[in-house]
């Protein structure tokens, strides 16, 4: 088993190296590919992509990594991870383990967290992958969110091919941690973004907590109450109305001013969803599934 190790903090990141190094100790073939700096907040991009340019690779040598073959890349997470499952940096990875981010990455706000871009771009090439982020506290308990996310890596190893798993761990010792909930997005995160100052066409922006008090079912509610959390995720999936439970049936044509068929109308994004893939071309969902 051959596990890809990125994050978006930056290969130099004490996260990443206690993340790989757990890895490696229980038993998995490492290999760690992770920007040359800090990309924090780049979701799933690529950054710019030219024919007649290229990305510098540099290979690195981790604090206590003995043994983990480590490069850095001029490149967001997203692509650390396209160009090793594109066979980069020698056989393709067969799993995708981002982290460990300094700080949750919760709610819906994860869409913008590179953290867990480089997860989802491991389920967009074939693979699965798991997002690790830890809550501040007295300090910041890497070797915690390290081991739980060991303990859950078996996990995802059994899971349908390309699941994405989004882990959140709180800042405690792992003894104090009150174990593994499964949790589902909390409508905010932890934290929000929010202009501190405009003037003269400089904006600057800062961090602020939401005020909110999220479920105790979501995954900013579960940390909350001391647990890790859990969540399965999908980057890119079609959104079908919930009363649909017939394989959908397209026009052969598109009539200019025909009405749209039923199945095509937009379903409420504001209701919760169960996240599934597409089904495939042979299968009929029912109203159970």
């Amino acid at each position: 088993m051959r596990v890809l190790v990125t994050n978006d903090d930056g290969v130099e990141s004490e996260g990443l190296h206690a993340l790989a190094c757990a890895l490696r100790d229980a038993g998995y073939e490492v290999i760690v590919v992770a920007p040359n700096s800090d990309r924090s907040g780049v979701g799933a991009a690529l950054g710019m992509i030219h024919a007649d340019r290229h990305l510098d690779s540099i290979r690195v040598a981790l604090p206590g990594c003995d043994g983990i073959t480590a490069f850095s890349l001029d490149a967001p997470p997203a692509m650390c991870v396209v160009a090793a499952r594109l066979g980069a940096f020698g056989d393709p990875p067969d799993v995708v383990v981002s982290g460990i981010n300094p700080g949750l990455n919760t709610g819906r706000a994860i869409l913008h967290s590179g953290t867990v871009g480089a997860a989802l771009t491991a389920q967009n090439f074939g693979c699965s992958g798991l997002a690790v982020s830890i809550d501040s506290g007295e300090e910041w308990y890497w070797a915690t969110a390290a081991r739980v996310a060991v303990d859950v890596f078996p996990r995802l190893l059994e899971a349908p091919a390309r699941t994405v798993l989004n882990l959140n761990v709180p800042g405690l010792p792992y003894d104090d941690v009150n174990g593994v909930r499964w949790a589902r997005l909390a409508p905010f995160g932890a934290v929000r973004a929010a202009v501190a100052e405009s003037d003269e066409g400089k904006l600057q922006f800062e961090l602020r907590a939401t005020g909110v008090t999220a479920p105790p079912d979501s995954d900013t509610g579960v940390v909350a109450l001391g647990s890790a959390a859990l969540t399965t995720i999908v980057g890119v999936a079609e959104a079908w109305p919930p009363e649909l439970h017939e394989e959908p049936t397209l026009r052969e044509g598109v009539v200019p001013g025909a009405p749209l068929e039923a199945v095509h109308e937009i379903p409420d994004a504001s209701l919760p969803r169960w996240l599934h893939r597409p089904y495939p071309a042979t299968a009929v969902p029912t109203p159970d599934r």
